[in-house]
């Protein structure tokens, strides 16, 4: 049976804070929906009301987009391990990238990534827990390596021409303003 809360609770946290992965799910008012999962320990519960997760380089860039036009972001969580359980975050995002004044606010939450790209910020408006009992069990094996040795063959240029060739806009065709506001 789901239960719905306003605010993360200290169990919601201590949830979050066990899982290696999550899933951010955004759409444009007209277009497709995107669904990505992330990890690499990029993700902050702020408050009790607030989180965060630094975003870094990937093939495209949907969810800055689908911010920019909307706001609406879902983020879910899943026991792999023991318990079952789902959680969702429904929310408010917003876009928080290095030439902002509010990026070292945000960005000291965080240990340094390779590619970092933007940090997306979510109010949190409703959580809610589901069983999960559909859910399989797996094993965490570690991180893979991979984009770290990606952008550091890159380079600094090198990521902000990937950026202006792969991300400046959505599959649909809105702008993302990776590179400018």
């Amino acid at each position: 049976m789901a239960k719905f809360y306003d605010a993360l609770t200290d169990t919601v946290r201590e949830f979050i804070a066990q899982q290696q992965i999550f899933f951010t799910a955004t759409a444009p008012a007209s277009g497709r929906v995107n669904l990505s999962p992330k990890g690499l320990n990029s993700f902050r519960c702020l408050d009790e009301r607030t989180v965060a997760y630094l975003d870094l380089t990937g093939s495209g860039n949907e969810t800055a987009a689908h911010l920019r036009e909307n706001g609406r972001i879902t983020l879910m969580f899943c026991s792999f391990a023991d318990k079952p359980l789902i959680l969702r975050l429904y929310g408010q995002g917003r876009v928080i990238r290095p030439r902002d004044p509010e990026w070292a606010q945000f960005h000291a939450h965080f240990d340094a990534l390779p590619a970092e790209r933007q940090i997306i910020v979510v109010d949190v408006q409703t959580v809610q827990t589901s069983c999960g009992y559909g859910v399989p069990l797996y094993d965490y094996v570690g991180e893979r390596e991979t984009l770290a040795r990606w952008a550091e063959k890159k380079g600094e240029q090198g990521i902000r021409d990937y950026w202006r060739e792969k991300n400046q806009r959505s599959i649909d065709g809105l702008p993302t303003h990776i590179l400018e506001d």
